[in-house]
């Protein structure tokens, strides 16, 4: 498998669904690239598609904050990439069609980075990367471990959502901000997936 540099190469001239036809570029993502935190959201909005960058606009100024208030960690600690590496028209939702397009490079990039906690921003990317077809708003709450090297995913809400929800919503992200810090620690047990018919870890 390339390094995590080359692959982002590869990336750039991706042309596996109709989006790669109307994007300025490929917001393949950013961060440290032996992470053991990795935040995946939606997808680029106006504002990444111009910058090359994810999570660059309000919601990533929330997201930035979130993670030094509530992780302790600033934003180039952690590895932070999207569903789709490239914007949805008038920032519509991604189809299945694209985000399983675009699910071979974040497959890819998880490999190459082994994040120890997966913090999913979302529906989108929770549903992709926990298997599962609930809302973010039944499955948050919860930690759980996905994959054979027992990596432990902490599904939240997008950004945006916090920013259009108000104070409840933002509450929220921030217990389970606190939730992933607590399963950085090397003496979190680990907990299970919903969909593996096993019981979900106690809070």
């Amino acid at each position: 498998m390339p390094k995590l540099a080359e692959l982002e190469e590869q990336a750039k001239a991706c042309v596996r669904c109709p989006l790669s036809e109307g994007r300025t570029t490929v917001v393949f993502g950013e961060g440290d690239p032996a992470a053991d935190l990795m935040v995946v959201g939606e997808g680029p909005g106006r504002e990444e598609d111009r910058q090359g960058r994810p999570f660059v606009g309000r919601s990533g100024q929330l997201l930035d904050r979130l993670l030094w208030e509530e992780v302790g960690l600033p934003r180039q600690a952690v590895y932070i990439a999207n569903c789709v590496m490239c914007r949805p028209p008038g920032n519509r939702d991604p189809l299945p069609a694209e985000i399983e397009a675009c699910r071979p490079w974040l497959e890819s990039k998880m490999e190459l980075i082994q994040p120890r906690v997966l913090l999913t921003l979302g529906n989108f990317a929770t549903r992709l990367l926990l298997g599962t077809n609930e809302g973010i708003r039944r499955v948050r709450g919860r930690v759980y471990q996905v994959g054979s090297r027992g990596t432990v995913l902490v599904p939240t809400y997008h950004p945006a959502a916090a920013l259009r929800g108000g104070g409840e919503v933002l509450a929220e992200m921030r217990a389970d901000f606190v939730r992933a810090k607590e399963s950085l620690a090397p003496q979190q047990a680990l907990p299970v997936r919903p969909d593996a018919g096993a019981k979900r870890l106690p809070l």
